[in-house]
């Protein structure tokens, strides 16, 4: 078996098909399917299952693919380490982040992290779930992922500094005269929720359970800037953390009493190299004060 046998395998299960595949790989059709029946040969198993709709993994074919993600990350970070000089870095960095978190903190480290070494591919994305960051995380997928604290936070995180949730309301609403609004006076609002398994939701489950208030739900959403959005046209009220807040909306935007910080951590990859390295000491020089929570987005 080669990595290259897992990277097409990899590909066919992302696309649904080979001739997907090979064009993403950007190779010859037959290449793909040759790699893949010799694969399967070899094994002695069947990875996918010839549907009317395309090639889906069979249960045998979803637990190779999950070995294989780990194993072809682990030779593009070989590669990565193998390549890097003291003044040039090349490679592959992924990068997650928690929804909502570090929206004004990471951009500006990333880009800094970009001049100092420009060849560096960084893919970064957001992911909703605490619970799917921790398996990303634990299965070394991840180079460095940015993530709320629990009670399940993993022992090796670094904290950052914490984010400061806001509360946005609708224009006019009769709390924007408050320079803070007490929770209590939200007691009877519609909020904008995140989707049931997000941690932006059950962070706004805490506090209204905390604090006697009655989930009135008026709809769910799966973005941050939607749900502000939203929460600025009427539909109901919204809590984000101050940094996820877009550019335009930070007058409909109050800080919320008590308050409701939380703590962003960053979590580096088991024998993390340069590149991990250079962003975590970048996210610690950003600012994460609560002062700068409501300042507006350049």
């Amino acid at each position: 078996m080669s990595l290259r046998q897992y990277e097409y395998a990899l590909a066919v299960a992302e696309e649904g098909s080979v001739t997907a595949a090979a064009e993403l790989l950007r190779v010859a059709q037959p290449s793909v399917s040759q790699q893949i029946r010799g694969l399967e040969r070899e094994l002695g198993v069947q990875l996918f299952d010839r549907t009317p709709t395309g090639l889906v993994p069979t249960v045998v074919g979803r637990a190779f693919l999950r070995e294989a993600e780990i194993a072809v990350s682990a030779a593009r970070r070989a590669r990565a380490t193998a390549r890097a000089g003291a003044d040039e870095l090349v490679g592959e960095l992924v990068v997650a982040v928690q929804m909502g978190f570090a929206a004004r903190q990471l951009p500006g480290a990333l880009s800094a992290l970009r001049r100092r070494f420009p060849r560096l591919e960084v893919t970064v994305f957001e992911e909703p779930s605490h619970a799917e960051l921790e398996r990303l995380c634990r299965r070394g997928l991840l180079n460095l992922a940015l993530m709320a604290a629990c009670e399940r936070s993993p022992a090796e995180a670094h904290h950052l500094g914490d984010e400061e949730f806001v509360v946005v309301l609708g224009a006019g609403h009769r709390l924007l005269a408050a320079d803070r609004v007490d929770l209590r006076d939200l007691a009877g609002e519609s909020w904008v929720r995140f989707d049931r398994d997000s941690a932006l939701d059950a962070v706004l489950l805490n506090v209204l359970r905390e604090n006697d208030l009655t989930p009135k739900t008026a709809a769910r959403v799966s973005q941050t800037a939607t749900a502000v959005r939203w929460a600025t046209h009427g539909l109901g009220v919204t809590l984000v953390p101050a940094s996820a807040v877009p550019h335009g909306h930070e007058h409909l935007a109050r800080p919320v009493s008590p308050a409701v910080p939380q703590p962003v951590l960053a979590v580096v990859r088991h024998g993390a190299g340069p590149a991990e390295t250079a962003l975590l000491e970048l996210l610690r020089k950003e600012t994460w004060s609560e002062s700068a929570s409501l300042s507006p987005i350049s």
